[in-house]
């Protein structure tokens, strides 16, 4: 099966066209998607128009690779626990748009079924759209506004994250379970190309939502987490959010809220999603009682690194003694690592990912879409040729035969998973 390309007529109708079948993008070149690596559109994808862009395809007659000239190029987004083999493949013209910070899968159209290249990567339900109940939300968040009338995290997460952003993770919160979000840093030591929160003014692209404009106090982190930590199914609380900056910079306002949190209660889990800058902070916080770290990185080298990040007063390096340091203490480490099909997977990219799992004794991989314009992205970290490629199902096959302790997965698992009941289906 090879499904038939999808095109936008720029007014929100997509058409399929029967003459081509959809292929995938890897890096720069556009190639076709092995059979077996379609799946049914997953619940809570979503289908974009590509202004600008006209869609690549496989000719039904000739074989040829040809344009679709009709009109706009189509993507998908595809939803959390969901990894991503192919980007969508087309050819901008020259005025083109920048396109938003999503993620943009290849998808096509077979026996009235969208079909996009993609695995699920995470049994976890804890961000699946049917998994949320609106008014059940907004209960939590008039409960909790009450209960802590002057928290201006609690605040935060209701009138911005879970009511405007409709944030999962916020939302969970104030459904009482899982994992509670701690956006505690406004400010940030790296300046990302793809940043969420924060995009210079002359740049063609907008950030998707505001950041944290405060810096919490230890009482207030403390205030909300406790009788999240007593009384959630699975708990986990998270510094770090798509919402803030970098947390590190707060690390002693963290340190003092851990230590506090730990007075009151021993249950459940205390992560940081962060880009591992200061392996001094991340020393002081392991022991305080942080049990698990994220680290954030769009590569195991430094060379595509620095180009992304532009980090202010820290080196690719800091990331890995993080990673190191948290091992020391015996807490679980993941990566969040931004999957690009064609940069990926190269050969190189898989040789420095090695070294790295096998350096910081490596104990978990989020595979996440990245959510960036691919022309701009390559532009911006100067890769102008794909190089050898293993494609993205080969390398985790690759390195799950060579690391069969490493854990695959989209989220921070719990305390419950991290202990060894880690295959349990318990979201389900």
């Amino acid at each position: 099966m090879s499904p038939f390309i999808l095109y936008s007529d720029g007014k929100g109708n997509i058409f399929e066209d029967t003459s081509l079948y959809v292929v995938g993008r890897s890096g720069w070149d556009a190639m076709p998607v092995p059979e077996d690596e379609w799946i049914e559109l997953p619940e809570g994808g979503q289908l974009y128009e590509l202004p600008g862009r006209k869609g690549i395809g496989i000719d039904v007659k000739t074989g040829e690779m040809r344009l679709c000239e009709k009109g706009w190029a189509v993507a998908a987004f595809i939803p959390p626990a969901h990894t991503a083999f192919y980007l969508a493949a087309y050819e901008s013209e020259p005025n083109a748009p920048t396109l938003p910070l999503f993620c943009y899968t290849a998808v096509g159209w077979d026996d009235d079924k969208f079909y996009v290249p993609v695995v699920r990567i995470e049994q976890d339900i804890r961000q699946e759209c049917e998994g949320f109940d609106d008014k059940k939300v907004k209960q939590g968040v008039a409960a909790l506004r009450k209960a802590y009338p002057h928290n201006r995290l609690v605040e935060h997460l209701a009138s911005n994250c879970a009511l405007t952003y409709q944030c999962p993770a916020a939302r969970n919160y104030f459904m009482g379970r899982w994992e509670c979000p701690i956006p505690s840093s406004p400010a940030c030591n790296a300046n990302c190309v793809g940043c969420i929160s924060f995009q210079p003014e002359d740049e063609a692209i907008v950030s998707t939502q505001d950041r944290l404009t405060f810096k919490p106090t230890a009482e207030e982190i403390v205030e909300y987490t406790v009788p999240h930590l007593e009384s959630a199914p699975y708990p986990i609380v998270s510094f770090g959010q798509g919402c803030e900056g970098e947390p590190l910079l707060m690390w002693k306002t963290i340190r003092e809220a851990i230590l506090e949190i730990r007075k009151h209660t021993q249950k459940g889990s205390i992560n940081i999603n962060t880009n591992g800058s200061d392996p001094v902070a991340v020393r002081a916080l392991c022991e305080a009682g942080l049990n698990s770290i994220r680290v954030s990185t769009n590569s195991a080298r430094r060379e595509l690194y620095m180009p992304y990040y532009r980090p202010n007063n820290y080196e690719f390096e800091d990331i890995i003694e993080s990673l190191k340091v948290v091992r020391e203490f015996g807490g679980w480490t993941s990566i969040n690592y931004f999957v690009f099909p064609g940069l990926t997977d190269s050969v190189e990219e898989y040789e420095a990912l090695r070294k790295l799992i096998i350096d910081t004794d490596l104990r978990m991989i989020q595979w996440r879409n990245f959510n960036i314009d691919p022309d701009w992205y390559l532009g911006k970290v100067g890769v102008h040729q794909s190089g050898e490629l293993l494609g993205i199902k080969q390398l985790m096959e690759l390195l799950k035969e060579e690391f069969p302790h490493l854990k695959f997965g989209y989220f921070n698992p719990p305390i419950e998973r991290i202990r060894g009941n880690y295959e349990s289906d318990f979201a389900h």
